[in-house]
């Protein structure tokens, strides 16, 4: 039966949010790099907690970490 799901997806198929594991592998940014772009609002992320609980699932949107990586491209093309 998975094969049969796995068969109608696309092969090329890309998640719109990522857990931070996820973006590490796929972008090889570490961690603390993620959340210090998370800070400083260079890359659109959200946090899945329920009210009064300390721990809770980040996860970073896939087009504005390409959206960063673009631009960063751009202007180090560019001088």
């Amino acid at each position: 039966m998975k094969d049969a799901i796995a068969a109608q997806e696309p092969e090329n198929t890309r998640p719109e949010w990522l857990r931070i594991p996820s973006a590490i592998k796929i972008f090889g940014i570490s961690r603390t790099k993620l959340y210090e772009l998370i800070g400083q609002r260079k890359i659109k992320s959200v946090s899945l907690r329920e009210r009064g609980q300390i721990r809770g699932t980040r996860l970073l949107s896939y087009d504005s970490m390409m959206e960063y990586l673009d631009q960063l491209a751009e202007k180090q093309q560019n001088g």
